[in-house]
């Protein structure tokens, strides 16, 4: 919990996280293509500036998580909740997410969706 992995050096850098509490932990300006995230914990932890192309949240808590010019094309968050994503400030063409989850893209419009 609370782990600074944007210190670590990206070259050839490879994670997989299974079943892992990442509360708060900061994975700024890495590059994590085809990263599998699994049943994690990831409140309040920070993607700014990441590149997670083709990445995998499977069933991750996202509460509060940070997504600020994050790179998340072809991400598949389908089975994960409590994101919030602005659409405008990251890409994330390709991206998959579920109905249930679609209201995290518009949080920041502050509506309410039934």
């Amino acid at each position: 919990m609370g782990l600074r992995l944007e210190d670590c050096n990206d070259f050839l850098l490879s994670m997989h996280f299974k079943d892992c509490l990442l509360n708060l932990t900061s994975f700024c300006k890495l590059t994590l293509k085809h990263t599998m995230f699994k049943a994690c914990n990831l409140q309040e932890a920070d993607f700014t500036e990441a590149d997670l192309t083709s990445s995998i949240f499977e069933n991750c808590n996202l509460s509060r998580a940070i997504f600020e010019k994050t790179n998340l094309e072809g991400v598949d968050f389908r089975t994960s909740f409590n994101y919030s994503i602005d659409p405008e400030m990251n890409r994330i063409n390709k991206a998959k997410f579920s109905i249930a989850g679609i209201a995290g893209l518009l949080d920041k419009y502050n509506i309410e969706i039934e």
